[in-house]
């Protein structure tokens, strides 16, 4: 071996060895996440369908508008009747989570504030903060024990603070909580005197928001039971018809394909429309 070769070799490892004294911070890339996805998993929590992943309920959607367009293709054997109530059946498992977490948030709504001042209360009475969350598990409303509990058994097992309130606002995805951790956390990282003060602000603020949000729901529940019906009603009317296999076969022709393209689409921005119109803005997760 030459001389000339030796020497690089021997620079190279020389140089490997002052390299090794430098190691490199490897910088995380933040996971991109669809907003359809991110948002579908905020709504398996809030329904309380946490196991589930987004990936399961859509595939599950797809696996039942599947096996219903199948079925119709078997006792009617019409193609866009058969498709018009496959898309319905399939988009009806998304629309039941969304339903129950819209049910679960304003019931949720309501329990914040008494949750709020159990964290008061014990925060007066001398504990920690993360105590005072703990406790929630035990003296909390009962719809927000399981996720409290949680926090203590995390907070127990790992003694990290921030962590265990990442985890959970994962938990609950909801944007008081949102607030309400992150209130906490700037508290925890700041110190002083303030945070009862800020803990009976922000139960005070909860209760306001919840009476006035309870009394607009009310005066405007109609128009969204009005929506439903008015979208429900043509589609029953065909689901009748579809009984009578005679009165079915002009929908199989390109007149048929085009009358209930243009319904299912005049139904759908017709309750879109009214939806908006009629229902209050959801509370968006700002703080996530």
């Amino acid at each position: 071996m030459s001389p000339i070769t030796i020497g690089l070799i021997l620079g190279a490892g020389v140089f490997c060895i002052y390299w090794s004294f430098w190691p490199q911070s490897e910088i995380p890339r933040p996971r991109r996440v669809h907003p359809f996805a991110a948002e579908l998993r905020d709504h398996l929590n809030q329904a309380g369908y946490a196991s589930v992943t987004p990936t399961n309920l859509v595939v599950g959607s797809v696996v039942l508008a599947t096996l219903t367009f199948l079925a119709f293709m078997v006792f009617v054997g019409v193609v866009p009747i058969s498709l018009c109530f496959a898309l319905i059946v399939g988009s009806m498992p998304l629309t039941l989570v969304r339903m129950r977490a819209r049910d679960r948030r304003t019931k949720l709504r309501d329990l914040w504030p008494d949750a709020v001042d159990n964290i008061t209360s014990g925060v007066r009475a001398g504990l920690a903060l993360p105590e005072a969350l703990a406790q929630l598990a035990v003296r909390g409303p009962e719809e927000l024990r399981p996720a409290f509990a949680a926090f203590a058994e995390d907070y127990r097992a790992t003694g990290r603070f921030h962590h265990c309130l990442d985890l959970l606002k994962e938990r609950l995805s909801d944007p008081v909580a949102d607030r309400l951790v992150e209130s906490l956390r700037l508290a925890r990282e700041v110190g002083g005197s303030d945070l009862g003060r800020l803990l009976r602000t922000l139960s005070m603020f909860l209760r306001e928001d919840s009476r006035t949000r309870a009394e607009l729901e009310t005066r405007q529940g109609w128009t969204v039971s009005a929506a439903r019906l008015a979208v429900a009603a043509p589609w029953i009317v065909l689901a009748m018809l579809a009984m009578r296999g005679e009165s079915l076969m002009a929908y199989s022709r390109p007149t048929g394909w085009a009358i209930l393209l243009a319904g299912g689409g005049v139904c759908l921005v017709a309750y879109r429309l009214m939806m908006r119109i009629g229902r209050l803005p959801e509370e968006q997760r700002v703080l996530r």
